[in-house]
């Protein structure tokens, strides 16, 4: 409303004397008149003028003009990456606190021979489905192939030899069903291909 008025005041200042005045000034006069007191009888009879509401907070924030330096925007940044790597980080420790280990019973060494049998019946399945697609591969994806079940089955090899010397090694099991999921994992991606 200010802008108007001041726009109207500059008109009136840079045209002085080159406008007409309108042709009826007095009906003119009358009905501003009129609209003044139209407004003074609805204050006295209670209703309220229309008077825009103030606008809201997420109105506000999303109609604001956001002007920041490069050094404001990189700590902006900056700070946001902190907070999602800090929940994330949270919510993994939440979740592996969630997560209960299975029931063991004290002193019962695991059965290798009852484990076994089950991943190798799965790796000759995937074995399998590799053979048949390994005609369609190039030569770059059969080395590759080759290369990490070769590294895959060295580790096999070298947990095996362990639980070998020591047959009740927590660490070689875990390394030696580690190893074996890998190559599972390993020669299902590869028969997908």
């Amino acid at each position: 409303m200010r802008h108007d008025l001041e726009a109207i005041v500059g008109f009136c200042r840079a045209n002085r004397g080159d406008y007409d005045a309108t042709p009826n000034e007095r009906a003119l006069w009358l009905r501003i008149r009129n609209s003044i007191e139209a407004e003074g009888q609805a204050a006295v009879i209670g209703a309220a003028p229309l008077v825009e509401a103030p606008p809201g907070f997420w109105k506000r924030l999303l109609n604001h003009s956001w002007q920041l330096s490069f050094p404001q925007l990189a700590a902006s940044v900056s700070a946001i990456v902190i907070v999602v790597a800090l929940t994330t980080v949270v919510g993994l420790k939440r979740l592996e606190g969630a997560k209960t280990p299975p029931p063991q019973i004290a002193n019962v060494p695991i059965d290798l021979d009852r484990l076994k049998p089950q991943q190798q019946q799965t790796i000759k399945y995937w074995n399998a489905r590799i053979d048949v697609n390994r005609a369609r591969w190039s030569p770059q994806m059969r080395d590759t192939f080759d290369r990490n079940l070769g590294v895959i089955d060295q580790a096999v090899n070298d947990s095996l030899k362990e639980l070998n010397k020591t047959p009740h090694d927590e660490v070689s099991e875990e390394m030696l069903n580690s190893a074996l999921n890998e190559k599972i994992a390993l020669l299902k991606e590869f028969s997908e291909l």
